[in-house]
C-alpha cells in the first residue's frame, strides 16, 4: 500500500467569476508521485474548521508547499503589509497547527518556501516581510542569472551547508545552488529550530527541527521544479520519501486499516 502525503493547498481565484478553489503547483504532486512514492492527498485551506487531528491520523507525511500568499503579520507580531500583498488566512488557519501537530506526532514533515516561513512562525518564529529592502542584503524573489532556463528553474544563488548539518548529509558538499522566489524570510529563528544552510547575505535558507521525532526540514527554495534534472533536489525528496517509509512501517498500516474500518 502506498503511503499517503498531504501537501498543502492555498485559496485562489478561478474562472470568469474568480471564484475561490482549493489549489495547489502540479510539481508537488508529481515529486510525491514519482519519487515519494505516495498517493497524493490535498489538503484544502478550509480555515478553522479543518480537522488536523482527521488528517494527520491518515497521513504517512506532510509537504507544506510554497505560495504568492504570505503568513499574515499578526500570527508572528509584524506589520502590516502594505495594499497589494496577498494573504491566505484560510491557509494559515490550517498548515500552522497541523505543523505543530504533525512535528509533535513524529509525522514526517517537508516544508518549502512558504511552508519553511510557516514552520518558523507556527514554532514562535518572526519573519521580514521584504529581504530586498534590508540593508546588505539580496533580492531573493527572481534569479540573477537566467539564461535559457526557465525562471523557476534557475540557480540564483548558492547557500553553504552548516557542518554536519543534515541536508549536508542528504544533498552532499558544503555549498549547494538554488533557485530563489521569495520576498518573505526568517528575522527572528524559532527556538527548536536549527539552522541548516544561509545564503551569502546570512538570510536563513534551511532550517531543521531539533530533537524532531520524525523528519522535519524546510528549505526556502524550490526543489520541486527541477527534482527531475537536479540530483539534490531529487535527493530532497528522496530523504523524505525513506522517513515516510520508516513512518508507515512503524505504525503497520494503522491509517489503512483506520479508513477501511470506518
Amino acid at each position: 500500500m502506498k503511503p499517503l502525503i498531504g501537501i498543502s493547498c492555498c485559496v485562489k481565484p478561478f474562472g470568469t467569476y474568480a471564484r475561490p478553489n482549493h489549489a495547489v503547483s502540479d510539481t508537488y504532486v508529481r515529486a510525491v508521485d514519482l519519487v515519494v512514492g505516495g498517493l497524493p492527498c490535498l489538503i484544502p485551506a478550509m480555515g478553522e474548521r479543518a480537522d488536523v487531528e482527521g488528517f494527520l491520523a491518515r497521513l504517512d507525511g506532510l509537504i507544506l508547499t510554497g505560495s504568492p500568499s504570505n503568513v499574515l503579520p499578526s500570527l508572528y507580531g509584524g506589520p502590516p503589509h502594505p495594499d497589494g500583498v496577498p494573504e491566505d488566512p484560510a491557509r494559515d488557519a490550517v498548515t500552522l497547527p497541523l505543523i505543530r501537530t504533525a512535528i509533535a506526532c513524529g509525522v514526517p514533515v517537508l516544508a518549502i518556501c512558504r511552508g519553511m516561513q510557516e514552520l518558523n512562525v507556527a514554532l514562535g518564529g518572526t519573519l521580514d516581510q521584504r529581504i530586498q529592502d534590508l540593508p546588505g542584503r539580496m533580492d531573493h524573489s527572481t534569479p540573477s542569472e537566467q539564461g535559457f532556463a526557465p525562471v523557476r528553474i534557475a540557480k540564483a544563488h548558492t547557500v553553504r551547508l552548516a557542518p554536519n548539518a543534515v541536508l549536508a548529509g542528504i544533498v552532499g558538499g558544503e555549498t549547494l545552488a538554488v533557485n530563489s522566489l521569495h520576498n518573505q524570510g526568517i528575522a527572528r529563528l524559532a527556538a527548536g529550530l536549527v539552522v541548516e544552510a544561509s545564503a551569502p547575505d546570512g538570510t536563513i535558507e534551511a532550517v531543521r527541527v531539533a530533537g524532531a521525532r520524525g523528519f522535519a526540514l524546510g528549505v526556502q527554495w524550490h526543489p520541486e521544479y527541477d527534482f527531475e534534472t537536479d540530483s539534490a533536489s531529487r535527493a530532497i525528496f528522496a530523504s523524505f520519501a525513506e522517513a515516510v517509509a520508516r513512518y508507515a512501517a512503524a505504525r503497520g498500516g494503522v491509517s489503512t486499516r483506520r479508513i477501511a474500518a470506518e
